[in-house]
């Protein structure tokens, strides 16, 4: 369902109105977009669909919000307007500011009675005009019984305007500070204008996504006439062609046709897969070079980019433990502030030469004019108090760098499931790899053979032959390279389990299978030198007899992947050590391990599946904090046991997986480039909480002492937020160390 929300200023406003949705019974994940105004929401299958409960939910925090009626027709992005967003408040609040500065700071006319009458006359325009959404959105929290940064925008700008207009209808002679009430609406919606930019950036790749579908496909009918329909309408079974160039509809299975399609901005694969009869097709990725005609398998949600975009947006808008301490001091922060310039009025007012001698002991160089009347003071530096210390720095601080975070992954085929997933990522000390399909390519292929005997037919073709009926994992690597058909009839062909295989041909006993079973039947002359080479490198080495001759040995071998040593030493650099877990034997386990750089110590070997979450909380015992990396599918104990599960899945996968982080393409790269990445992005957490609370604790005692003008503690305010989002937009050209690829 989708509301349009009312109220919203800034992320922090965002923050508030998810916290919310999220709160409501049934809701599984709320996402609220600023710049729409809009909130979608996602509902569990079984729960009611209550409109109601989530316009109460909004109202409740200050923002009134409708339905969106399903059946309206979608509007078309509008173009830019000056009048929306916040350009107005930045383009006429600007000019005016401008006006008053060069009057009262460029001709020097800030006292003289006829400008303050102009001034007025200026700023009364851009208070009620421009600072209408501040005091349209302090009420509405008022009336929630919160209250927010436009609580404090609202009070400071009123309290420098309302002073002066007080000053000016009673015939006061001081000074006047109109131009300061006009500068704090215009700086502070110059803040929030470069913050809607800056998040919008942040927000790029989900947007990429959500646009990734396109409107219309061309469905075959049963006549075999191509007809244009809206993908929306296309159903499960329905027959689709592709022209070159055409982006996929919905996911399908190829049934006509071949082509390359480039499925990079799904999965993060740089080059395109070949697609032919029997192969998977995903929504939003692009046909290159070939006409093709699919099978509709998925529409609607039920796609795989749909599932992502669901995944992303879930992980934009999820919260990290650490967000907890800045939420803490957000909560109780505007009433801590109304507090503070209450008694910086006060001191000011009743107490001014106090105030005063402190002000200039600290600053000696500023002239006494600097520091306005005992009235005048108390109004402008507990205005410059409201102003500096709005918390939306701090509530900026954790989302910012988890947006980014999420998209800059999302980009290279990462997807992160949460705030959390990506808090633990960045403190993992152990990588434990699964082998099979993780480290190595996951499919035996004969690495070498020997043949004993020049025979008419090589023993290739007779062993492919004799495993051609096998299903046996051994058996299908020897089959890549099929026999001719012609080549001989086996009679009494059966498997012998944990040895191998045998038949009779030709009057012999033909026996493919372990040199051990061999030996057993008679054929010695085994060549030792091959056995222990092939062996000693991860080897399984099989045999092919006839009767008691040995004709010829194989050695298979899972091969491991070409970028694994790579990655094992980018772990180490970035302090994290890779661990093996494989169902091999030691030897084969040893000498893979040592061809990907992994200690012999650090392997298990042996191990059967249901052993591995074991394995990991031998581990953890240790007091390690483990990654376990695997297919995602047979290691689910495991990935839910670690600290931190890593699976490598296919696009399809995504639905099912319940790893924190999924992995949509083979390469390896991916698992130190997730870990960097989730480092880099939690420094940036910590980075903005520092300087939110460095800004805060500084910023606000010299706004009480009078050593921030109202208009500097605007800009104070406006670009500490500017700094958290730019800090957290970093995160986009992150290059991993020792890399040339930005991910």
């Amino acid at each position: 369902m989708e509301f349009t929300v009312h109220g919203m200023n800034c992320q922090g406003c965002v923050r508030k109105a998810t916290e919310a949705l999220q709160g409501v019974p049934g809701v599984t994940n709320a996402v609220v977009n600023l710049e729409l105004a809009r909130a979608t929401v996602h509902w569990q299958p079984d729960a009611p669909v209550r409109a109601d409960a989530i316009v109460r939910a909004l109202q409740a925090v200050g923002f009134p919000a409708e339905p969106i009626s399903l059946a309206a027709p979608a509007k078309p992005p509008s173009d830019w307007s000056p009048l929306a967003g916040w350009q107005f408040n930045v383009g006429f609040g600007g000019l005016i500011t401008g006006l008053l500065m060069l009057g009262e700071w460029g001709l020097g006319l800030g006292m003289t009675r006829w400008f303050q009458w102009t001034a007025f006359a200026l700023a009364l325009p851009v208070q009620l005009v421009c600072g209408a959404r501040f005091y349209v959105g302090a009420w509405r929290q008022l009336r929630a019984g919160s209250s927010n940064m436009d609580t404090l925008v609202a009070l400071g700008s009123t309290t420098a305007f309302g002073f002066s207009t007080w000053a000016l209808f009673t015939g006061w002679t001081g000074h006047g500070y109109f131009m300061e009430a006009a500068a704090i609406i215009t700086l502070i919606s110059v803040g929030h204008w470069l913050e809607a930019r800056m998040s919008a950036r942040a927000a790029s790749s989900l947007r990429a996504l959500l646009t990734l579908t396109p409107p219309q496909a061309h469905r075959l009918e049963t006549s075999g006439e191509e007809r244009a329909v809206d993908v929306t309408a296309l159903q499960v079974g329905d027959r689709v062609v592709l022209r070159p160039g055409d982006r996929v509809p919905v996911d399908g299975e190829v049934i006509e046709g071949q082509s390359a399609v480039d499925e990079a901005m799904l999965t993060g694969e740089s080059l395109p897969v070949e697609k032919s009869t029997g192969a998977k097709l995903y929504g939003g990725t692009v046909n290159q070079n070939g006409r093709l005609v699919f099978r509709v398998t998925a529409t609607g949600s039920a796609t795989a980019l749909a599932q992502i975009i669901v995944m992303v947006q879930r992980a934009q808008t999820s919260r990290a433990a650490i967000q907890k301490l800045g939420d803490r001091v957000s909560a109780v922060f505007v009433p801590m502030v109304v507090l503070v310039a209450l008694a910086t009025g006060l001191w000011w007012g009743l107490a001014y030469e106090s105030a005063l001698r402190t002000a200039t002991a600290l600053l000696p160089f500023l002239p006494a004019g600097h520091f306005p009347s005992p009235l005048a003071a108390a109004f402008i530096h507990a205005a410059g108090v409201l102003i500096v210390a709005c918390p939306c720095a701090m509530g900026l601080a954790t989302p910012a760098a988890i947006m980014a975070g999420v998209n800059a992954a999302a980009r290279r085929g990462i997807l992160i499931r949460d705030g959390a997933a990506l808090e633990k990522s960045g403190r993992i000390t152990a990588v434990l790899f699964d082998k099979t399909g993780t480290l190595t390519e996951g499919k035996l292929a004969v690495a070498a053979r020997l043949e004993m005997k020049a025979d008419s037919s090589s023993a290739g073709e007779v062993a492919a032959a004799l495993a051609a009926p096998s299903n046996h994992p051994l058996s299908r690597a020897l089959v890549s390279r099929p026999a001719p058909a012609s080549l001989m009839e086996f009679a009494n062909w059966r498997e012998v389990r944990g040895s191998g295989i045998e038949a009779t041909a030709q009057g012999a006993v033909w026996r493919l299978g372990s040199l051990r079973w061999l030996n057993e039947a008679g054929a010695t002359a085994v060549p030792t030198a091959f056995v222990a080479e092939w062996t000693g490198q991860g080897a399984t080495v099989l045999g092919l007899a006839r009767d008691a001759e040995l004709l010829g040995v194989f050695a298979l071998r899972d091969q491991l992947k070409p970028e694994a040593a790579r990655v094992v030493a980018q772990l180490a650099r970035q302090g994290q050590v890779a661990w093996v877990v494989t169902g091999d034997t030691a030897a084969t386990a040893a000498a893979m391990a040592e061809q990907a750089g992994i200690p012999r110590a650090n392997v298990f070997a042996e191990v059967r599946p249901e052993q591995k979450a074991g394995i990991v909380q031998q581990l953890q015992a240790r007091g390690e904090r483990v990654a376990f990396v695997g297919d995602g599918i047979n290691d689910a104990p495991a990935l839910e046991q670690a600290d931190l599960g890593i699976a490598v899945a296919r696009a399809s996968d995504v639905a099912r997986e319940a790893a924190d982080i999924l992995l949509l393409k083979s390469d390896l790269q991916a698992v130190p480039e997730a870990l960097g990445l989730a480092q880099a992005t939690l420094r940036t957490i910590k980075q903005n909480l520092f300087w939110a609370f460095f800004y805060n604790a500084a910023a606000v005692p010299l706004a009480a002492l009078g050593l921030l003008s109202p208009v500097l503690c605007a800009a104070a305010m406006g670009l500490s937020d500017v700094i958290v989002i730019g800090n957290a937009l970093r995160l986009r050209s992150y290059v991993l160390a020792g890399s040339s690829e930005k991910v």
